[in-house]
């Protein structure tokens, strides 16, 4: 099933391989600037919004900077993955 994750971005939900709390990172983190940049430089980077950045969902190709909180984003893929018999 597919997460949206803000901005127009959907994405398959078992394609996230990773989801990271900006909110609890440093925004000196040396790590975390370092694999944005090498992100950035892959081009493999996507800001899905212009909004304030408070997550990175990371899936085998892409990273995403979304302004959805972890937890928002951790029901949405839950919600997601709920199978309804027809």
């Amino acid at each position: 099933m597919y997460v949206h994750i803000g901005g127009e971005y959907t994405i398959l939900s078992k394609s996230i391989v990773g989801l990271i709390n900006l909110e609890t990172v440093p925004a000196s983190s040396s790590d975390m600037n370092s694999f944005l940049k090498i992100s950035e430089e892959d081009n493999i980077l996507e800001y899905v919004s212009e909004e304030i950045p408070r997550s990175i969902v990371i899936t085998g190709d892409r990273v995403y900077v979304s302004p959805l909180s972890v937890s928002t984003l951790n029901k949405r893929i839950r919600t997601s993955n709920i199978v309804t018999d027809p």
